[in-house]
């Protein structure tokens, strides 16, 4: 018994430090996606990598009065809009991460990006560091 014990318990110490569990952020917290709001700061501090969620419900807004465009580096610095047929406009769009590198995002209505700051830039990493070895367990 004693023996089985420990064989279990050998595997999940192998095992679990090498399971990753991504993690579901709300762009803006509290705030959502609106305009007026310093993305830059939001986003400072966070780390994110492949399998990560971001998201407008996670990008939570109200549709019609907000969208997200996923955009390029030029035009996320100059705002320029993608066709209308490229946006997100349900006001609970999620965006997993599958590819690691920049990413940048837009809202497109009027001119929430250009005079509102209303866009987001980050980061994400090809994976997440694996989790700290668990303590060891004495056997009294």
């Amino acid at each position: 018994m004693a023996s089985t014990r420990f064989v279990a318990l050998a595997i999940v110490a192998v095992v679990l430090p090498t399971v990753t569990m991504a993690t579901q952020y709300i762009v803006g917290d509290e705030q959502g996606w609106t305009i007026d709001y310093d993305y830059e700061v939001w986003a400072k501090g966070k780390t994110f990598y492949i399998g990560d969620q971001i998201g407008f419900k996670v990008f939570k807004y109200i549709p019609g009065y907000h969208n997200v465009f996923k955009v390029n580096e030029t035009a996320f610095e100059e705002c320029i809009k993608p066709p209308a047929d490229e946006a997100l406009t349900s006001g609970n769009d999620t965006i997993t991460f599958a590819v690691a590198g920049n990413k940048w995002y837009i809202c497109g209505v009027s001119d929430h990006c250009a005079d509102y700051g209303q866009k987001l830039a980050i980061t994400v990493n090809d994976f997440m560091p694996p989790a700290p070895a668990p303590s060891p367990i004495s056997w009294q």
